[in-house]
């Protein structure tokens, strides 16, 4: 089953757009059925090729959003997301938290995500038996797309080969600390930001 692109009915989308819990907001009707969260996101992650269905969703909800803040009138958005918090359940009555994060535009899933005890879960980027590309490499490419730099131009910058910066911004490569300042200084950051974008530690960070 495709995760991103699928339509939401209404009655879900009602679900995962009621938030109590937000300031000044009336309390959920009677007929507000969080068995429509637990139902979506139990079917989520049996979606997911490394899911044990031995193990099932038996609480969630309700949603909360994160675009606004909990005192503030709700803004019209491009896109929402939400987490909805829950408790998933094995089959020898063990249970673990779940935190599920749900983000959609319209009627429609954008990309679904959940947390279960500390373990993350999410539909992989790659092909099957393909490794997961490094998450600084995405950031890499909005970067130099927002300053119109093309592999060549960071690799004159860096004096290093079109294939390197190429393979670090498809995420093939794990960001080495001297490669992510060269970046930086090629994208005119502050290294030190740059470094913790690519899960570094900033060794000036202290001094």
């Amino acid at each position: 089953m495709e995760t991103a692109g699928r339509t939401l009915s209404p009655q879900l989308l009602s679900t995962l757009t009621h938030w109590p819990r937000l300031v000044g907001r009336p309390p959920a009707p009677k007929s507000f059925d969080l068995t429509l969260l637990r139902d979506f996101i139990d079917e989520q992650l049996r979606a997911l090729p490394w899911w044990n269905p031995a193990w099932r969703v038996v609480r969630a909800g309700p949603a909360h959003p994160h675009e606004i803040a909990a005192d503030e009138s709700r803004h019209e958005s491009a896109s929402t997301e939400v987490s909805v918090p829950g408790t998933v359940s094995g089959p020898n009555g063990s249970e673990l938290g779940l935190s599920a994060r749900i983000r959609f535009e319209g009627d429609r899933l954008l990309r679904f995500s959940a947390k279960v005890g500390d373990v993350v879960l999410e539909p992989a980027v790659a092909p099957a038996s393909e490794p997961e590309p490094h998450p600084f490499g995405a950031v890499l490419a909005r970067l130099m797309a927002r300053r119109g730099l093309t592999v060549q131009d960071m690799a004159r910058r860096t004096a290093r080969a079109a294939a390197t910066i190429n393979g670090l911004r498809a995420g093939r490569w794990t960001p080495h600390r001297i490669l992510v300042e060269e970046v930086a200084d090629a994208l005119e950051l502050h290294r030190g930001d740059l470094l913790a974008m690519a899960g570094l530690d900033d060794p000036d960070a202290d001094r």
